[in-house]
């Protein structure tokens, strides 16, 4: 039922439509991770805006053992891009804030300071911030409030992993960046270890509803009830707004 040839253009289309209410001649700022959803919405860029108005940003941790397939990606594009390495960043920011941090905290810290180096770019670049997550990852919770779960504009945010990935063939990106293992590129861990299903399972239960494995099935509805708020606007007080009560 997936036509990807028509998604993929009316995908770029979409893009272009953005540009031109919300930025009209502006550059699109991605980070590239290595990744491919980073890789599909460069290259959706690419096609929409041509790779003169697209720059990557490569941001590493101190080292990051797969930083081989970011730059492969941006030369496979030829799109202009940086190397940020954020390692400094990260630990004066971590060392200097005066409470034990707790673990998932510090996991989280490396997104958002990524967050900030992109929108540090973008401002400087006449830029408009990618998001790069896609459905099946904000579906359960999988992305960084203020990290990777936020950015100008989101191409892909309504697409499962399978359609990305399907995507990401019809645009002829390099085999080993469409079926690079997932990983969170936090603490050394794939996707799906972390989770516990595979995105394969999860993209069927999302479109189809159907799915065999019952914890499994209550793994996933948990992830999604806990983490819907990272999908909704902030809430805000409104003096206005009278509440009825019964």
């Amino acid at each position: 039922m997936f036509d990807v040839k028509t998604i993929k253009n009316e995908c770029v289309a979409w893009i272009r439509t953005f540009f031109e209410e919300n930025g009209k001649g502006c550059n699109a700022v991605v980070g590239i991770s290595g990744g491919k959803d980073s890789s599909i919405v460069a290259a959706l860029c690419v096609e929409a805006l041509g790779k003169e108005r697209v720059i990557g940003v490569l941001m590493p941790n101190g080292e990051q053992q797969d930083i081989d397939m970011a730059q492969l990606l941006v030369k496979h594009l030829g799109i202009e891009n940086y190397t940020v390495n954020i390692g400094a960043a990260f630990n004066a920011l971590k060392d200097s804030i005066p409470l034990a941090l707790s673990e998932q905290s510090i996991t989280n810290l490396a997104p958002r300071v990524r967050m900030a180096t992109l929108y540090a770019v973008s401002q400087s670049r006449n830029g408009r911030v990618a998001n790069t997550c896609n459905l099946s990852e904000d579906w359960v919770g999988y992305s960084t409030r203020y990290g990777d779960s936020v950015g100008d504009f989101s191409p892909c945010s309504n697409l499962t992993v399978q359609e990305m990935k399907a995507i990401g063939r019809e645009l002829g990106l390099p085999e080993v960046l469409i079926e690079k293992p997932p990983t969170d590129g936090l603490c050394g861990k794939t996707d799906e270890d972390n989770l516990g299903f595979t995105y394969a399972e999860l993209d069927t239960y999302i479109r189809t509803g159907k799915i065999e494995d019952a914890d499994k099935k209550a793994n996933i509805d948990r992830r999604h009830r806990l983490n819907l708020f990272k999908l909704q606007l902030m809430p805000a007080f409104d003096p206005h707004l009278k509440t009825i009560e019964s």
